[in-house]
């Protein structure tokens, strides 16, 4: 009897702390967050998410917002998460190592278009002509590493740092 509700506690914890997370399959109306400075932007619709853009990718990420210059504070979050989700398989150089390096990915992509490839990885392989070149490279899909939509604005701009933005 004692495992069973030390089993239950468990999944109620587990459960609770992934429905805490963004909203994945898209439902509710307009969305936006903000920064602590007021200019992040980052708008999804409501519903199904829009037909497939080559420009943006697929996925709910319609436009974002980089506000004006650089978020240090921001970027300094990304780092953070990149030591611990992302260090593993990218480098920050042009050098692949499981995965491709990430110098000059902003040039590379529109921050819409890492947006969804972050947050909607297994879609964005299937469908996105780019993430498809990349995988015949790499060899390996890239892992769904399930961030929030937070999470994953603070890796686009320190990717935007690595790649010199100020």
């Amino acid at each position: 009897m004692k495992k069973f509700i030390v089993l239950s506690i468990m999944g109620l914890v587990m459960y609770a702390c992934n429905s805490s997370n963004t909203d994945k399959n898209g439902s509710g109306s307009q969305a936006t967050n903000d920064d602590e400075a007021g200019t992040e932007k980052i708008s999804t619709p409501g519903g199904d998410p829009p037909a497939y853009d080559p420009n943006r990718g697929s996925g709910r990420f319609t436009q974002v917002d980089l506000g004006k210059g650089l978020n240090v504070t921001m970027a300094d979050a990304g780092e953070k998460i990149y030591g611990v989700k992302c260090t593993g398989c990218h480098k920050l150089t042009g050098e692949k190592l499981v995965g491709p390096g990430w110098l000059g990915v902003t040039q590379r992509h529109k921050p819409e278009w890492i947006m969804n490839f972050i947050t909607n990885t297994d879609e964005m392989l299937e469908k996105d002509p780019k993430a498809k070149e990349q995988l015949e490279i790499c060899l390996v899909r890239m892992p769904n590493q399930s961030l929030p939509d937070d999470d994953a604005r603070h890796l686009l701009e320190f990717m935007r740092k690595n790649d010199g933005a100020k």
